[in-house]
């Protein structure tokens, strides 16, 4: 490494780290808020099998998981202007990262749902509870321990994958590091640095998912 590549890595840590924290940290939380808000409501139309909707829930299920990512982005970011619906780069993403990986986390958390006991939803109806009231302090808790690990492996699946976003034009990290690679012409160096910076913030996710199931783990262990 020549003293050249030296001072650009150097100069360009913190820029690409900072754009790490203020675009791709927030566009991840925030897509996958609305994935979670989608993966459950999809969820539970499917396990009370309401008519219709559940149809529905299984439609946008396939197209979802049937399309790639990329052509979801070009589509909502690039199509949807042709009829008159045009989005900002980043709600764009924001909604194409949600609506995709909400549809399997919904396959995660049904699954989490269907592998909880039937005699739960009677225990809850006997001690005096309704239907939602059961669902959300009995049967919900309970599906989201099962789930966690595989939740936990789609926040960091979707760290790696907003780096589509530049795609798109969102200023987020792998965006600046093709803009200042365009610049410099350091193309090893740029993108490794922008790998380091991505396994930093997945090992800290995924250290912290360890961290939520040792204590899932202990819980479920008092409990029982």
């Amino acid at each position: 490494m020549n003293e050249r590549t030296w001072n650009i890595l150097v100069e360009s840590f913190p820029r690409l780290l900072g754009y790490g924290i203020r675009v791709t940290v927030p566009l991840t939380l925030i897509s996958y808020a609305l994935a979670m808000v989608i993966a459950v409501i999809v969820a539970l139309i499917q396990y009370a099998d309401v008519k219709g909707l559940r149809k529905l829930c299984r439609f946008y299920v396939w197209v979802i998981r049937g399309t790639p990512l990329l052509v979801q982005l070009y589509l909502v970011f690039f199509g949807l202007p042709s009829v008159g619906i045009t989005l900002k780069a980043f709600p764009a993403a924001v909604l194409v990262f949600g609506f995709n990986e909400g549809a399997y986390m919904a396959e995660t958390m049904r699954g989490s749902l269907e592998s909880v006991h039937h005699g739960q939803m009677e225990a809850g109806y006997c001690v005096g509870m309704n239907y939602l009231q059961t669902m959300w302090h009995i049967v919900l808790p309970q599906a989201f321990r099962t789930a966690f690990p595989a939740l936990g492996n789609s926040l960091i699946s979707m760290v790696k994958g907003t780096s589509l976003a530049a795609t798109i034009t969102v200023m987020e990290m792998f965006r600046q590091a093709q803009v200042i690679n365009g610049r410099v012409s350091e193309s090893l160096g740029l993108y490794t640095e922008v790998a380091i910076i991505y396994l930093l913030f997945c090992t800290v996710l995924t250290w912290l998912q360890r961290w939520g199931e040792k204590k899932l783990n202990s819980y479920g262990g008092q409990k029982k």
